[in-house]
C-alpha cells in the first residue's frame, strides 16, 4: 500500500537532502508520550564576561515554568561533561585536544577555568570510578588518578581503537569520537562509531566498529558487548547497573514496504525514519545497523500512520537486507525508547533519586544535537526520560528554543548533567557555552 506521495528522491550516501521537500504530516500516538508540563519562555542570562556572541543579543529558551537559564561559562566547542569527586565540572574539547575544569565560585560569580589535561587525540568521553578518571581519545582510553584538581599516573587501558589514522580506513572515518562509561563492577564500556552511514564491513572489522566494546575490571583486551550500534555516542549506566546507549541512526533509508515506491529514497519518509534508539544493552545485543531499522510506524505501510517511539520493532532495510538473509530483523528485541529520526542524540546521563525538581523525579537526560538532513530540521533540545519501575519512559522536552523558525540555530546542546547543587549543567558546542539551569 502506498504510504504518501513523496518529494524528490535523495541519494543514499551522506549527501545533503533537498531543502525543497515538504514536511510530512506526522501523528504521534498518545501512548508514546508522557504527560509533559507546559514549557514557558525564559530569557537566557549571561554571567559577567559571558556575553559575547551569540549572547550579545537577547536569547530566549522554553523551559519548565519558573526555571532559569544562565550562561555559566564560555567554553569553545564544549562537548561531554563529568563531575569530579571534589565538585568541579569537566568539559571535553575534542577540537582543542584537552579537558577543561570549571571550578564553581560563590554566589553568582562565574566559575574559574583550568586546563586539566592537554595534548590528547580528540578527547571526548569522560567517566569517573572513585578517584580514577577515564578519558576516551579517538584511538584509546586513558586512566588518570585524580586528586585536588589535578591528574597524575596516566595509563592506557584500551589501545588500538579505530580512528582516521587506522591503516585500513585510510583517513575515512565519520564517527571517530569515542564515549566511555564505567559499570558498577569496574567494567569499562566504550562506544565505537561506524565508519560511515552504511559501511557493513564495520561488523567484521577487528576491533569491531559500530559497536559497544567491553573491557573487564582490571583491564584486558576489549571484546564486543553490543553490535549494530551505528553511533552510540550517548553511553551511561542506569541506577540498576545496566548500560544504555542513545544512538545516531542511519540517514537516507529507502521506503521498505510493497508498492510503487519500494526501494526509493524519499525525503518525506526519510524525515521520520528510522527512529533514534535509546536502548538498554545486554551482552550480545544487536541493534540491527545497517540491516534492520527500528520503525516508529504503528500501522506500517499505511499513509499517515501514527508513530510511537516506545517498544518499537525492527523492519528490514530494503537496500542492505532486501531478502532478510543478512539479519533476521523480527528476531531482534524491540527498542525500549527512542526519539524522532535525525534527532542526533549525543550526551546521555542519569539523574538518580530524588531526581529533578518540578515533579520530574529521577530519569535520563539526553542532549539532542538536531538534524542535518531532515526538512524541516529536527530542533536541538535537552530531553528527559523518566525512570519508572526499572526502565525509561517516553521522551519529554525539557529545554528547547535553540532553533529559529527558518531552521537557523544559535545553539546546539550536547550533554546535560545534574550538579552537586541539583542544578542542571548543559554543554553547547555551537554557542561555546555551558548553561546552568535551575528550578524555583
Amino acid at each position: 500500500m502506498k504510504r504518501i506521495a513523496y518529494a524528490t528522491a535523495a541519494v543514499l550516501a551522506l549527501g545533503a537532502c533537498s531543502p525543497d521537500a515538504p514536511a510530512p504530516k506526522v501523528t504521534v500516538a498518545p501512548s508514546s508520550t508522557a504527560a509533559v508540563p507546559a514549557l514557558a519562555t525564559t530569557t537566557v542570562h549571561p554571567l559577567p564576561g559571558a556575553g559575547a556572541a551569540p549572547f550579545d543579543r537577547a536569547r530566549q529558551l522554553q523551559a519548565p515554568p519558573g526555571w532559569t537559564v544562565t550562561v555559566w561559562a564560555r567554553v569553545p566547542a564544549a562537548r561531554l561533561l563529568a563531575w569530579t569527586p571534589d565538585g568541579r565540572l569537566l568539559v571535553s574539547r575534542p577540537k582543542g585536544g584537552d579537558v577543561v575544569a570549571l571550578i564553581p565560585a560563590p554566589g553568582d560569580a562565574p566559575p574559574a577555568q583550568r586546563t586539566l589535561v592537554s595534548g590528547l587525540n580528540q578527547p571526548h568521553g569522560l567517566a569517573f570510578a572513585g578517584s580514577t578518571l577515564y578519558v576516551a581519545e579517538s584511538d584509546r582510553v586513558d586512566a588518570f588518578t585524580y586528586a585536588n584538581g589535578a591528574v597524575s599516573g596516566k595509563r592506557v587501558v584500551a589501545d588500538g581503537l579505530p580512528d582516521a589514522k587506522s591503516p585500513d580506513l585510510r583517513g575515512a572515518y565519520a564517527h571517530a569520537l569515542k564515549s566511555v562509561a564505567v559499570g558498577e563492577d569496574g567494567t569499562l564500556y566504550i562506544s565505537i562509531g561506524s565508519t560511515g552511514n552504511v559501511s557493513a564491513e564495520d561488523r567484521n572489522a577487528h576491533p569491531e566498529r559500530a559497536a559497544i566494546l567491553r573491557v573487564p575490571p582490571g583491564g584486558g583486551s576489549p571484546t564486543v558487548f553490543a553490535r549494530g550500534v551505528r553511533n552510540g555516542t550517548g553511553l551511561a549506566v542506569d541506577p540498576g547497573g545496566a548500560v544504555w546507549t542513545a544512538v545516531n541512526n542511519r540517514d537516507n533509508i529507502a521506503y521498505p514496504y510493497a508498492g510503487d515506491e519500494q526501494g526509493e529514497v524519499r525525503q518525506a519518509y526519510v524525515n521520520d525514519h528510522p527512529l533514534e534508539p535509546l536502548a538498554r544493552l545486554t551482552q550480545g545485543r544487536d541493534l540491527g545497523w545497517p540491516y534492520c531499522n527500528p520503525d516508529p510506524d504503528l500501522r506500517p505501510g499505511e499513509k499517515d500512520s501514527p508513530i510511537s517511539y516506545t517498544r518499537r520493532p525492527f523492519v528490514r532495510d530494503i537496500q542492505t537486507n532486501r531478502d532478510g538473509t543478512k539479519l533476521d530483523c523480527a528476531s531482534l528485541p524491540p527498542v525500549e525508547q527512542g526519539m524522532g529520526a535525525h534527532s542526533a542524540p549525543l550526551g546521555l546521563s542519569f539523574v538518580p533519586s530524588p531526581g529533578l525538581a518540578g515533579g520530574y523525579g529521577p530519569g535520563a537526560l539526553v542532549g539532542v544535537h538536531g538534524s542535518w538532513n531532515r526538512r524541516p530540521p529536527r530542533a536541538p533540545e535537552v530531553s528527559f526520560f523518566a525512570w519508572r519501575d526499572g526502565t525509561l519512559g517516553p521522551q519529554q522536552t525539557l529545554l528547547t528554543g535553540f532553533q529559529g523558525d527558518n531552521g537557523s540555530r544559535w545553539g546546539r546542546p550536547v550533554m546535560a548533567v545534574q550538579g552537586p547543587d541539583h542544578a542542571l549543567y548543559v554543554s553547547d558546542d555551537l554557542a561555546g557555552a555551558v548553561y546552568r539551569v535551575t528550578a524555583p
